[in-house]
């Protein structure tokens, strides 16, 4: 027998293909499923594509995502599914569940200090505050990261929209406009600014707000313009006051299961915290972007849009100014955070900064470059979340 001969006997556990010897299996790439409370065709769904294609980009191929758009899981099953491993990365709103969260949702809770920033910050001031808790989570916080361990899920950066308003069923322009009315908050901070101008805080679901503003279960929603598209409101507002309360919403929007995690190379995990600046990033500039254009479609339907008195801005900036003491008070008093002064304290000269970082800011990419420059480059694979 031949030595060609032999060599082929000994290869008969080796598959055929067409008559032709199979070379070596190739690695099959490795699905994830992405939840994302949010409906499909809104803003945060798009950027959520956006993140699933890059972590393909990123990991060479070796992953994939598979984003489920209001499906898998719903705003408020997120949190316990991603920890269940009904999903593998997850849009964790944490500002909904305040019991788990409280050192995360501290730093959330403080957003509207970005109204102090004046002008300089208008219209950059999601872009600011995302790389500015982006960066404070990873590298100052490390009870924020226990607390999601706690959970079974593993942080990879923040992000979030553009600044709140009131997005009403009457018109709202003082104090007294305020004085009883229901407005659905969806965080604390807004919720004790209610109260402050004589209105009543009602907490739901993100996802039911259409049917309580259409029926007229609430009077107004504080939230952010674009979301009035993502949340297909247009229908039921008919008012507008975009001038309070300020603050923008954030919460931790790609977590990933920590079972999942581990299991990664380090590449892999690289290549997950680089595909986040990608969703870090378009959700904030794209809400700044856009913000103008559904205000504008709002206009011509023949929304009322009106400006809020000087009494009711004057009130509104003290509140903030008083608030950093009541919230380090509350999260000390009720969730246990110790450190509450001090992480505020902490926080401001790097929101300073993240201020002066996007001046220059003119496209998604190069928000993208910047968080992943300045943060998540720098974030340890061999360490973080294992």
């Amino acid at each position: 027998m031949n030595k060609l001969l032999k060599s082929v006997i000994g290869l008969t556990a080796i598959p055929l293909i067409g008559g032709v010897l199979a070379g070596p299996a190739v690695s099959e790439t490795r699905e994830l499923r992405y939840a994302m409370g949010h409906p499909p065709g809104s803003f945060v769904v798009d950027a959520g594509q956006a993140y699933a294609d890059a972590v393909g980009e990123y990991s060479n191929g070796e992953l994939s995502v598979k984003v489920y758009a209001m499906s898998l899981l719903n705003m408020a099953e997120t949190s316990a599914g991603l920890r269940d491993g009904i999903a593998d990365i997850g849009f964790v709103l944490t500002p909904y569940f305040p019991a788990e969260y409280p050192h995360t949702n501290l730093l959330s809770e403080s957003s509207m200090l970005l109204r102090l920033y004046g002008d300089k910050i208008v219209g950059k001031e999601g872009l600011a505050y995302i790389g500015a808790m982006s960066e404070f989570v990873f590298n100052h916080c490390p009870e924020c990261n226990e607390e999601f361990a706690e959970q079974n899920q593993v942080y990879t950066g923040q992000t979030g929209g553009s600044s709140y308003g009131l997005v009403c069923r009457t018109p709202v322009k003082s104090l007294d406009d305020l004085k009883g009315k229901r407005m659905r908050v969806g965080a604390g901070n807004w919720s004790r600014w209610v109260e402050s101008v004589g209105g009543v805080g009602i907490t739901m679901s993100a996802n039911e707000m259409n049917e309580a503003l259409s029926q007229g279960v609430v009077d107004c929603i504080v939230l952010s313009a674009p979301e009035i598209h993502n949340f297909g409101l247009t229908e039921a507002v008919t008012d507008i006051t975009m001038a309070v309360p300020g603050g923008i919403f954030t919460t931790a929007g790609t977590n990933v299961n920590a079972d999942v995690w581990r299991s990664l190379t380090e590449d892999q995990r690289r290549a997950m915290l680089h595909a986040a600046t990608v969703e870090a990033a378009q959700i904030p500039f794209v809400y700044h972007q856009r913000e103008d254009e559904v205000l504008d479609g709002l206009r011509e339907r023949g929304v009322g849009f009106h400006d809020a008195d000087d009494e009711l801005v004057e009130v509104t900036q003290t509140f903030i100014e008083q608030d950093m003491d009541t919230l380090a008070t509350h999260y000390s008093e009720k969730y246990g955070v110790e450190r509450s002064a001090e992480m505020l304290s902490d926080f401001r000269p790097i929101l300073d900064k993240w201020v002066e970082l996007v001046q220059e800011i003119d496209s998604v990419d190069s928000l993208a470059d910047l968080y992943w420059e300045e943060v998540f480059s720098k974030v340890d694979v061999s360490s973080h979340g294992l």
